[in-house]
């Protein structure tokens, strides 16, 4: 990995596994290692200033999704102020604009392009260390800027054939003459800030970090959420186990708590090194993390270093970020074998649909339309098998498609 760019990790876990603990433990320990350290996050200051101290080792800065969202609408309102003049609308007042569901994505976002943003105040530093929503709604939030951009391509194209066509009826609609221009221009500028997002996700530098209260239903909701960070190319480099037990209770309560617990965690030491992610085991400490001597007692524990080399024991491997191959297989069964990595995936919730020149992917709740190689556009699907956490598809040379083919 690069060492003069801008590292990221993202934190994220189920609910109340402690994922703001672990981030804030996180950047402290790099912090305390010398490096410069950005930690974003949506929590309230006073529950980072208890964790990290008055004079905490990294800067953190609060993604305030509201104040994000009317500079966003105040500026939208600015663009479109002839639009808005022809059809007689009157804009919206600062105090009108109420944060819409969705809002705290927009500006989480933003506020991690804006720390890769050469210039920018939140520039400029060695680790940004986002502090994320909840595991499934993260993966969501990562997937957007990719999502959006598929749906732009297809409602705009290029080409403008849909604005061409669109242009009259919407006329008709509005009763005065539709700035198709500047719709194109709106378009390309939301490419551009979703282009910009998605670099930054997808970047070798940036990696995921999941936080898990270690039991069944825990590693279970795990799973589905490896699954969803593999289908969209994000790298996990650690799983950290918080809030385990002494497994040597003499409570019996407590005892059978740890035994289970420690059940998870075999679990997940059997499963998550396969694909790259070290396991991090922190102890409960019998109370809620306070103070910079939690944390770094936390800190020293949570054996990844973010911005440590690719070659280094545990590293995830970030540098293929596509998460797909084909294998040739033609010379001796005839076919082609497309092969994504599922780590966690589970037959029962997993669906694959052909569309055109792309395949959509499910598994669980999460869904990505993935384009096609070249070569099996020309193919069409003999079968699917999701073995050993990957999915491998079959693909057959369509007659008359294929060189030498009649």
């Amino acid at each position: 990995m690069s060492a003069d760019r801008t590292h990221t990790l993202l934190v994220t876990g189920g609910g109340g596994s402690g994922r703001t603990t672990v981030a804030a433990a996180t950047a402290l320990a790099a912090a305390r290692r010398g490096r410069r350290t950005l930690l974003l996050s949506d929590e309230d200051p006073g529950v980072l200033d208890g964790l990290l101290g008055p004079e905490a080792g990294p800067r953190v800065v609060r993604i305030d999704s509201g104040a994000d969202f009317r500079l966003r609408a105040a500026a939208l309102q600015e663009r479109s102020r002839t639009a808005l003049d022809l059809l007689g609308a009157e804009p919206l007042d600062d105090d009108e604009l109420a944060e819409p569901p969705g809002a705290d994505a927009l500006a989480l976002l933003g506020a991690v392009r804006a720390a890769h943003t050469p210039g920018h105040p939140t520039a400029g530093y060695d680790l940004v260390v986002v502090d994320m929503p909840p595991a499934e709604q993260a993966v969501r939030t990562l997937a957007a800027p990719e999502q959006l951009r598929r749906w732009l391509r297809r409602l705009l194209p290029p080409e403008r054939q849909a604005a061409r066509a669109l242009r009259p009826v919407l006329a008709q609609l509005a009763g005065v003459p539709m700035p198709a221009r500047s719709l194109y221009e709106a378009a390309g500028r939301l490419d551009r800030e979703l282009a910009a997002v998605q670099e930054v996700i997808t970047a070798p530098e940036t990696a995921v970090r999941l936080v898990t209260d270690p039991g069944p239903a825990a590693v279970r909701a795990l799973r589905a959420v490896r699954a969803g960070l593999a289908l969209h190319g994000l790298a996990v480099d650690a799983v950290v186990a918080n809030r385990l037990l002494p497994a040597t209770s003499s409570d019996s309560w407590l005892a059978s708590l740890a035994a289970r617990q420690q059940e998870a965690l075999k679990t997940l030491l059997d499963e998550c090194p396969a694909d790259g992610a070290a396991v991090c085991e922190l102890p409960h400490l019998g109370r809620d993390p306070a103070g910079p001597e939690d944390l770094d007692g936390l800190g020293g524990r949570i054996l990844p270093d973010p911005l440590r080399g690719a070659g280094e024991p545990g590293a995830a491997d970030r540098a293929v970020r596509e998460p797909w191959t084909v294998e040739d297989r033609l010379a001796g069964d005839g076919v082609l074998v497309w092969r994504l990595p599922l780590p966690g995936a589970v037959k029962k919730s997993l669906t694959l649909v052909r569309r055109g020149d792309e395949v959509i992917v499910t598994t669980g709740p999460f869904r990505r339309a993935l384009p096609l190689p070249a070569v099996l556009r020309r193919c069409t699907v003999a079968g699917a098998r999701l073995s050993g956490g990957e999915l491998a598809v079959r693909f057959e040379p369509e007659p008359g498609l294929w060189p030498g083919e009649d």
